[in-house]
């Protein structure tokens, strides 16, 4: 079974953590992924390690971590594969993808025209 989990920065600020994880849920239920988890990488909870153990013990023997990052930034390049290094070790029988970051996907230029569209009126 696969285990999907929404992986994004997270804030200090709880209402932007529940915002994330709104589009997790909606993500989640657009893409069938009965099993998934908002996790975050520094300012939420659970954070990236406690999603993935969830998941697991909830049956999954593959995970899809998903970025909800824009840019392959510092983060992606160099706390992701940390964390999913010690994951991989910490459960050997467990399969641990990556998914790409949101940058490059064709839809990211049509919500930038919407979001511009909706601009208030001078």
């Amino acid at each position: 079974m696969t285990g999907y989990v929404i992986f994004a920065h997270g804030s200090s600020v709880e209402s932007a953590n529940d915002a994330v994880r709104a589009v997790a849920a909606q993500a989640s239920a657009d893409g069938g992924f009965a099993l998934y988890e908002t996790a975050f990488l520094d300012g939420g909870r659970p954070l990236l390690p406690d999603a993935i153990a969830a998941v697991a013990s909830r049956g999954a023997d593959d995970v899809v971590v998903v970025p909800y990052f824009l840019t392959l930034g510092l983060h992606l390049q160099r706390d992701l594969p940390e964390l999913v290094d010690i994951a991989r070790q910490k459960y050997p029988g467990l399969s641990i993808r990556v998914a790409p970051p949101l940058d490059g996907h064709p839809a990211l230029s049509a919500i930038l025209v919407d979001r511009a569209r909706e601009a208030p009126a001078p």
